[in-house]
């Protein structure tokens, strides 16, 4: 393939762009040749990219094309391109563009050179996991109007095999900058200064007690010392006295947002008719369950609004399921993240529990969505109390709970996502609230039930067709219906061929 490919068109054409599809084949294509860096010890990517006028001609580049280390969409816009006017042009790209910040000033990076070409449209193949970049491109490209799209799937996994080694490296970058800013929480394994024995309190503790299937006293010696062997209370020597660490007056303490101004749950009720309700939880974290269960069972009947004829269909929702979620938030939540509290927000269609912190690592929001997350703590010690009082199971995040969903309770599987601060799980009361959920705009088209048997390939796993008709309950022919009509409306794919043929979901 020549470095430089045009294309005519017809003149006096408002539109003579082909279908985006043989763009996206062409700069797969000329990713290929892409230059590696010979002066640099990390890898460095494979980019192709083109530039498409309206008039259907285009250019391409590729990393590297006329010097070391350029990066394509650099040498498209600066070198190639540079006296042409690129105003409504389409950029097709097979890694994310690189984000403001991330080249050494003064060099632009290049989204901001799309910005300023007034290019209209991006498509980019995969996701620059560089943590200088990491979506940041992306990111920069809609705040600043450009209609931003992906590369179709099947053109993927191609960009990933060739760019292996880089993606690697970046995926290694990523983790290490996370655990960078992720502050350290060792402060709560320590002594939490300006307290004593009377700081923690006695229904907290006695709750812990009971819970957990012991005899002892809540201020007893025996009792005392049992936590200090759970590394919650330090001994003093001088004073004889024992002293709470920082995550013994979160489980246990009379005040602890005191100390921890961050520890608590805000409870948020939007009822049908528009009123609301709010109540904030600041008590020790062994009490707030049952607290939330308490207040749960006052508003999710109450969230159903009653005041038209015929009430709206708000199904019951099983508040031990939501229970679950907010354990799960106050044992993983980031408590080094000031000003923020961990949300529970109660829709008539929708029910959202927000804690502070992204997943820690090696838990992705993917892995929560396929339901593969890995067990994995960031507060060992709040886990472990949580576990011996039958709360949770020490280190889990809820996955059988949340999978059995839809079989248990005949509801959609809850959502999650990471807003830029909370870790946010969406559990929807109705199949309805799929809709504004799904980032697909086909999912529009679907009625109630379509969207409920939709739901079912929300787990990510492939399905065959017998599989799909049994989960259903739907007969052979009706389920060979649906899924074609899912498969032409471009929410799922097919897998394989003949006998073995599953579907799963489009990303």
């Amino acid at each position: 393939m020549n470095k430089t490919r045009t294309m005519a068109k017809e003149e006096n054409s408002k539109e003579k762009r082909k279908d985006p599809k043989e763009y996206m084949k062409l700069a797969v294509e000329v990713m290929k040749q892409s230059i590696p860096e010979r002066k640099k010890k990390d890898p460095s990517p494979y980019v192709g990219a083109v530039l498409v006028f309206p008039d259907g001609t285009f250019e391409t580049a590729y990393r590297g094309e006329f010097r070391e280390g350029d990066h394509a969409e650099y040498t498209l816009l600066d070198k190639k391109l540079r006296q042409k006017d690129l105003t409504g042009c389409w950029l097709f790209a097979t890694l994310e563009p690189c984000a403001p910040g991330a080249r050494n000033a003064p060099k632009l990076s290049c989204a901001e050179r799309i910005v300023n070409a007034r290019i209209s449209s991006v498509w980019f193949g995969i996701q620059d996991k560089n943590p200088k970049v990491d979506h940041g491109g992306i990111d920069y490209l809609i705040e600043n109007n450009v209609n931003v799209r992906q590369f179709l799937p099947e053109f993927h996994k191609e960009i990933e095999d060739i760019n292996k080694e880089f993606m690697t490296w970046a995926n290694m970058k990523n983790d290490e900058e996370k655990a960078k800013k992720q502050k350290p929480q060792d402060h709560l394994n320590e002594r939490a200064e300006a307290t004593n024995i009377d700081s923690l309190s006695d229904e907290a503790l006695q709750k812990f007690i009971s819970e957990s299937g012991r005899k002892f006293e809540p201020k007893s010696d025996e009792f005392l010392q049992e936590l200090k062997e759970m590394d919650l209370l330090e001994y003093n020597e001088g004073t004889k006295s024992y002293l709470p660490t920082g995550n013994a007056i979160l489980l246990f303490g009379k005040s602890p947002r005191n100390k921890f101004p961050q520890a608590a749950v805000k409870a948020k009720v939007h009822y049908a008719d528009g009123k609301t309700g709010v109540e904030t939880f600041n008590d020790a974290l062994v009490l707030i369950p049952d607290q939330i269960e308490e207040w749960l069972n006052k508003v999710l009947p109450a969230s159903i609004d009653r005041s038209k004829f015929k009430a709206q269909q708000v199904p019951s929702f099983p508040i031990e399921v939501i229970r679950e979620a907010v354990i799960n938030a106050l044992a993983h939540r980031n408590y080094a993240i000031d000003g923020a509290k961990i949300e529970l927000e109660v829709f008539p269609d929708r029910i959202l529990v927000k804690s502070p912190g992204e997943p820690v690592p090696p838990i992705t929001i993917e892995a929560l969505n396929n339901f593969s997350a890995t067990s994995y703590s960031r507060n060992k010690k709040i886990a472990f109390i949580f576990n011996e009082m039958g709360y949770m199971e020490e280190s889990a995040v809820g996955m059988d709970t949340f999978r059995l969903m839809r079989e248990n309770h005949k509801l959609p599987l809850p959502i999650f996502k990471y807003d830029g601060i909370n870790t946010v799980v969406n559990f929807p009361r109705t199949t309805e609230a799929v809709r504004g959920i799904i980032d697909n705009k086909s999912i529009g088209s679907l009625n109630k039930d379509e969207l409920s048997f939709f739901d079912i390939f929300r787990n990510h796993k492939p399905i065959s067709k017998v599989e799909f008709a049994k989960q259903t309950g739907l007969t052979n022919r009706t389920a060979e219906r649906l899924l074609k009509k899912f498969t032409d409306l471009n929410l799922i794919r097919k897998q394989g061929a003949g006998p073995s043929t599953t579907y799963v979901i489009n990303e």
